[in-house]
């Protein structure tokens, strides 16, 4: 990979201008620019078409009906099963499965309460992330305390993170894994940082056999994901964030270790028009270039970071040593999260709609954080251009 982020840009400019232009919402709209695509996406044509085809010519129920519209709303249901393991690159797609859920944080919540009981005796110790999203970690406290009630203690051990970069600490975890660990949860892309987490260091440190669980909400349709690659249990995004309608989101389990994945309850009617969006998206971004899409919102990452760090007003959240546009160890994907030191980070939120940009200014979710910490983060998409981060740091210059 090139440390010249201009070089990409100007490399794919020509591909990326036409791709903008099917996101009706900024293509028709341009201004403010939309900088929250970690929060959710914008849909682009193609998705919005499906979804207008499917309500219009064959909504039904799926497995509730023998007639021909709900036979292809059951037949679109489990074909969106298949699409997301060919998107994913599974491996083993005969042994896996993939139940859809509202999203990535009620897809954790599903592991955590109607899988990771069953695997769990007394004693046994499990290891998570207390500084990535709230969603990665208060459903593995739930577990626990659930467990605790039914006389089964379970030991929940913080999976550690290196100091100033947001990364997790190999070294750290291998001395907080023990012979009763049988569990951990991690984070493919920090949330905050931006920073792919490396977990196949995590697989190498807990050794074959314990189980782990990955949040891939903001790694699936912003950068390529190989089930090939990572050596994990389960992986849960959100289709929202990955071009698909709100509400929309899958957990994919592999299988082969522990208990059969077997969400609890009654599987009642599933979201048919977000599994039909969510199929379309993955349609799309194949067809885009998920790995294009990649290099495009890391290098307008790149300028902004590079641009800011020349900035004594701000302080850039993650890794230090990625700030720079030629830095050699740039990991940081399409997430930048910034503060400055001397206005409140809400306040800078307005300041910047006023501007022409809509980000996030608040705690970002981020467990063990609360309004005191909160944070300006300007997350991407193929949609965003290089003249929208030109014009963000002229806007942020004003205000050192």
């Amino acid at each position: 990979m090139t440390t010249d982020p201009w070089a990409d840009l100007r490399e794919l400019a020509a591909w990326q201008r036409p791709l903008r232009a099917r996101f009706p919402i900024v293509a028709e709209r341009p201004d403010p620019a939309y900088l929250d695509s970690a929060a959710t996406s914008q849909k682009p044509w193609e998705v919005l078409d499906a979804v207008r085809t499917y309500l219009t010519t064959t909504n039904a129920n799926s497995a509730r009906g023998s007639y021909p519209w709900a036979n292809a709303t059951t037949a679109l249901v489990e074909g969106g099963r298949e699409r997301i393991k060919r998107f994913l690159g599974d491996p083993e797609p005969e042994r896996s499965s993939v139940h859809f859920t509202s999203g990535a944080s009620e897809g954790l919540r599903t592991v955590a309460r109607d899988w990771l009981p069953a695997l769990l005796a007394d004693g046994d110790e499990i290891v998570v992330p207390f500084g990535d999203h709230q969603a990665n970690l208060l459903p593995w406290l739930e577990a626990r305390d659930l467990l605790g009630r039914q006389g089964v203690r379970i030991a929940v051990r913080e999976l550690p993170y290196q100091a100033g970069s947001g990364d997790y600490d190999p070294g750290a975890l291998a001395r907080a894994v023990g012979p009763r660990t049988r569990f951990v949860a991690a984070t493919h892309v920090h949330h905050v940082y931006g920073a792919d987490m490396n977990v196949h260091r995590i697989r190498e440190v807990v050794g074959p056999d314990v189980v782990i669980c990955l949040d891939a909400a903001q790694s699936v349709g912003h950068q390529p994901v190989s089930l090939a690659e990572l050596d994990v249990d389960f992986l849960v995004f959100s289709g929202h964030k990955a071009l698909a309608l709100p509400g929309t989101g899958a957990v994919w389990a592999r299988g082969r270790r522990g208990p059969a994945f077997t969400p609890g309850g009654w599987r009642g009617t599933p979201h048919t028009v977000g599994v039909a969006s969510l199929t379309a998206a993955l349609d799309w971004l194949d067809d885009a270039g998920v790995d294009r899409i990649h290099r495009w919102t890391r290098a307008l990452a790149a300028v902004l970071t590079d641009g800011l760090s020349r900035m004594p007003a701000y302080e850039v959240l993650g890794c230090a040593t990625s700030l720079a546009a030629d830095s050699p160890v740039q990991r940081r994907g399409s997430i930048v999260t910034f503060r400055h030191h001397g206005i409140g980070a809400q306040d800078l939120g307005f300041i910047l709609f006023s501007e022409g940009f809509m980000v996030r200014s608040d705690d970002q979710c981020q467990a063990g954080r609360s309004v005191r910490d909160s944070s300006v983060r300007v997350s991407l998409h193929v949609y965003n251009t290089p003249e929208e981060m030109q014009a963000l740091l002229v806007a942020l210059a004003k205000l050192q």
